[in-house]
């Protein structure tokens, strides 16, 4: 009898709480039983978008990184990037990034994300633009021609969308959410940005 469990992670690499919260996320997955499966899913923060951000939605974001950092004590944002990119209210492409990769190597999708967050939060790159995201491909190794072209075509952006239908179907309330999956039920785990071991005690009930 299989008794696998599933924990679904609803997250976008451009969402900002993620990132918050990737420290605590990572001590929580050092100690998961092994019973359990992590399924990463897209939720698709903010769609295509070639507008630069106005006056408004960038003081939110800053807003909202200010924020995070005195909730969750240790995170940090580097605000250079407010100077030195054009951001757009656009994750999508950072999303179908993830996706990319994982055509070419699985294991090297969460070091994208990684390579997201990092490059955007600590490095003030814009994972808006497509050469940013050709810069991480290479930096992890991968056929920059073929993730190139992946990165756009219709296969990918059709399993953003059946990300995005999947997270909505989870009943979440935002980014990040967990989604614990056992003998047909469902049950959300209440986040705790600084407490694994709060998180653990939910799943492990």
């Amino acid at each position: 009898m299989n008794s696998t469990k599933q924990l679904y992670y609803i997250h976008d690499p451009m969402c900002s709480w993620c990132w918050g919260f990737s420290k605590t996320w990572g001590k929580v997955k050092k100690e998961l039983n092994s019973d359990i499966e992590i399924i990463y899913v897209l939720g698709g923060l903010a769609p295509d978008n070639n507008e630069i951000m106005d006056e408004r939605m960038r003081e939110y974001v800053q807003m909202n990184w200010k924020k995070i950092e005195k909730r969750i004590p240790g995170t940090r944002f580097n605000y250079n990037f407010w100077q030195e990119c054009q951001p757009r209210r656009s994750t999508y492409p950072a999303c179908r990034a993830v996706l990319a990769t994982n055509n070419q190597d699985k294991n090297l999708e969460l070091n994208m994300i990684n390579k997201i967050q990092q490059g955007y939060y600590l490095q003030a790159k814009n994972p808006s633009e497509d050469d940013v995201l050709v810069g991480f491909a290479n930096e992890l190794g991968l056929d920059i021609k073929r993730f190139g072209i992946d990165l756009n075509s219709e296969e990918t952006n059709k399993r953003l969308m059946q990300n995005i239908e999947l997270a909505g179907s989870l009943n979440i309330y935002g980014f990040p959410s967990l989604i614990l999956h056992a003998n047909n039920t469902s049950k959300h785990i209440v986040i705790d940005y600084n407490d694994d071991i709060s998180i653990l005690n939910q799943i492990n009930a």
